[in-house]
């Protein structure tokens, strides 16, 4: 087959576009022919050589991508639940061999796609789609009564945060980098687009409240927005930190949660938050369901053949994209 592979970590010209032997599945696995591949900055973390909290090295080389759909082709021997030919979807946060023709990936991982849900669109919602869903659902549960501040609101987890927390009822304050993303996100149901190159997001979000601040901060970027986002917060607020975009966060005093009104801290990712068969299936479920029902508008940002890989890690990191990245064979 043909891969995506990284055999040293470092910029996006790391990853090398060549042959590879076939994966051959387990027992416990399915061998899928990946018609799409998700990118995501958790594959831009590993292709660097970091994650969370440090360092965290694959095993090289290695195939990046935790996240794709494609059509079932062989079947271990112990899987019973799948079938030849079954259309399915993974998203495993700790995962990765997507960007590549076929992966052997087990069972547990994999969800029956409905036909109203193309590949590409699955492909485009498994992490980023579940991630706001345990978000908006779990994490923070949004009520109607919730004003939640959204970053990097045009991203393809953003844009699926600002339309389930508008389900929920919620007021929703989105965040973007630039003007031209500002409109995509009010057509994505936000009530007030902050634009921050033109002015401060913890002055306009206050603006916007009253002064009092808002329930739950959604902060993916980490490093250069964590104290802002703080001070955005009202009194028994949360501050939900779920990503790093710009570097990891400072190591701090948890003494200013309680100074700055008694607030809650989560740091959670979707690993914990679809540990069980059910609780995947639950939120995949429900993704599926609304795509079909043409409820959630999954925005794809563009479609790479597998060998632009670099491009598209670029073109993620640049923070340019509005919606998903996909890799297609």
């Amino acid at each position: 087959m043909k891969a995506v592979v990284v055999h040293q970590l470092g910029a996006p010209d790391v990853l090398r576009y060549q042959d590879w032997l076939d994966p051959v599945p387990q027992a416990d696995e399915a061998l899928v022919r990946v018609e799409a591949a998700g990118v995501n900055f958790l594959d831009i973390y590993y292709r660097q050589g970091f994650h969370w909290g440090g360092h965290h090295r694959r095993p090289l080389p290695y195939i990046p991508g935790a996240e794709g759909a494609g059509r079932i082709v062989a079947l271990g021997s112990a899987v019973t639940e799948l079938r030849l030919g079954d259309r399915v979807a993974f998203g495993v946060s700790n995962g990765y061999g997507a960007y590549a023709e076929l992966i052997a990936i087990k069972s547990h991982h994999l969800v029956n796609l409905p036909d109203a849900v193309p590949s590409a669109t699955a492909a485009a919602v498994m992490q980023q789609g579940m991630t706001a869903h345990y978000l908006s659902h779990s994490t923070y549960p949004l009520k109607s009564a919730d004003v939640a501040l959204i970053h990097a609101a045009a991203g393809g987890t953003g844009l699926l945060l600002v339309q389930m927390a508008k389900f929920a009822g919620a007021k929703v304050i989105a965040v973007v980098s630039s003007p031209d993303k500002a409109e995509i996100v009010r057509r994505a149901g936000a009530d007030h687009v902050i634009v921050t190159a033109a002015v401060d997001f913890e002055e306009q979000a206050r603006t916007l409240t009253g002064g009092r601040g808002v329930s739950v901060v959604y902060d993916s970027v980490g490093k250069t927005t964590f104290e802002k986002s703080l001070n955005c917060l009202a009194p028994l607020g949360m501050m939900v930190l779920y990503g790093q975009s710009s570097g990891p966060v400072p190591a701090f005093d948890t003494a200013v949660l309680n100074a700055k009104g008694s607030l809650l801290l989560a740091r959670p990712s979707l690993t914990h938050n679809i540990a069980d068969r059910q609780s995947l299936e639950r939120r995949a479920s429900d993704l599926f369901q609304w795509i079909a029902e043409k409820k959630l508008d999954v925005r794809i940002d563009s479609t790479l053949p597998f060998h632009e890989a670099p491009k598209a890690h670029e073109r993620l990191a640049s923070r340019q994209s509005i919606g998903k990245i996909l890799l297609v064979p």
